[in-house]
């Protein structure tokens, strides 16, 4: 119970959202009392949120094995014995994030975190850990799990990115050098970019950041799946998947318009608008059109949504797509400036 305490005490000073239980005659103040059907309970929370077990291992598997599905769906898992020695995560570790609390607990209460997945007990890198760490989205999981294999392995590995990189590439990645053909470049690769347009290695996992704004104007009552069809034929333009998205913008007189909000809220995006006076101000050259200024104030609204919604962060960004118009929506994306960091 002690343990339970401190547990729950830590991920409350540290700002985490916590529920701690336990039988029924130790359940007292933060300590609720475990519930009636805790499968129940377990199922309903897989895979919204994170379970630590005190006790034996056996057990928490028994009670989590309905639910294990893969590493990208199931909640993270630690176990800890009752005298708060060792931390182990035995589930989701690195894309749920299970060995990054375990490494917290650890430090905290100064218990020895037991690894057992292989690319951390050979300190070698793990592109689900770089993945999760920077936000950077794939949907080829097969691949992404052969290239982890590859690496523990310890075959070759290349790298390749359309952005800056802050500090060393891991020794186990191989830079991709386009300009010399006479290198043999690996056949496996991962690739940091928010376009399909090149394929850098014959086998390409493509890591996608989070960094686009979409600025968007459309006709009054347009419905969404207009705006969807419209946004998407922009994206094809660059071959740039729609997770790269990060915001939609535009003009405050659409921030009602419930096309573009049902588009968002489907996405689950976050819509910002601007003043008339706010989109003038942004700088650069922007497509002009007389009847969009008398309509709404401003010459383009979203050229100059995307490059302010995008600029939010105080860095600078430019836009990649310029207006694309089609159905009564008009679609422009916007990419802020940003590094990939080792």
């Amino acid at each position: 119970m002690q343990l339970n305490r401190k547990l729950n005490q830590f991920c409350k000073r540290n700002e985490i959202p916590v529920e701690s239980y336990s039988v029924e005659r130790y359940a007292e103040n933060e300590i609720l009392p475990l519930p009636q059907k805790s499968q129940e309970f377990i199922r309903e929370n897989w895979g919204k949120s994170g379970f630590i077990f005190i006790g034996a291992a056996g057990i928490a598997v028994r009670w989590i094995a309905p639910f294990v599905k893969d590493k990208f769906t199931d909640s993270p898992v630690l176990v800890m014995d009752e005298k708060g020695k060792y931390v182990i995560p035995i589930l989701s570790g690195h894309i749920g994030g299970a060995v990054e609390l375990a490494e917290q607990i650890g430090m905290w209460i100064e218990a020895e975190v037991v690894h057992t997945t292989a690319t951390d007990v050979q300190q070698k890198f793990a592109v689900d850990v770089f993945a999760r760490k920077y936000h950077l989205l794939f949907k080829d999981r097969k691949k992404a799990k052969e290239i982890s294999a590859a690496l523990v392995n310890g075959n070759s590995v290349g790298f390749a990115s359309d952005f800056p990189w802050v500090g060393e590439i891991p020794k186990e990645l191989q830079l991709l050098d386009e300009e010399d053909e006479t290198k043999e470049k690996p056949e496996m690769g991962i690739y940091v970019t928010n376009s399909y347009l090149k394929h850098p290695f014959v086998h390409t996992l493509y890591l996608v950041p989070k960094i686009i704004t979409l600025g968007v104007g459309c006709k009054k009552d347009t419905p969404a799946d207009t705006v969807e069809k419209v946004v998407r034929k922009a994206c094809d333009e660059l071959l740039i998947p729609s997770v790269s998205m990060e915001l939609v913008a535009s003009i405050d007189l659409k921030k009602e318009e419930q096309g573009i909000l049902e588009y968002c809220k489907e996405r689950n995006l976050p819509f910002e608008t601007y003043s008339a006076e706010q989109l003038k101000e942004v700088e650069g050259s922007f497509a002009e059109s007389k009847f969009v200024e008398e309509t709404t104030g401003v010459d383009n609204v979203c050229e100059r949504s995307a490059i302010l919604g995008s600029s939010k962060h105080g860095e600078k960004s430019n836009l990649i797509l310029r207006k694309y118009a089609e159905d009564g929506v008009t679609a422009a994306l916007a990419r802020r400036k940003w590094s990939v960091q080792f």
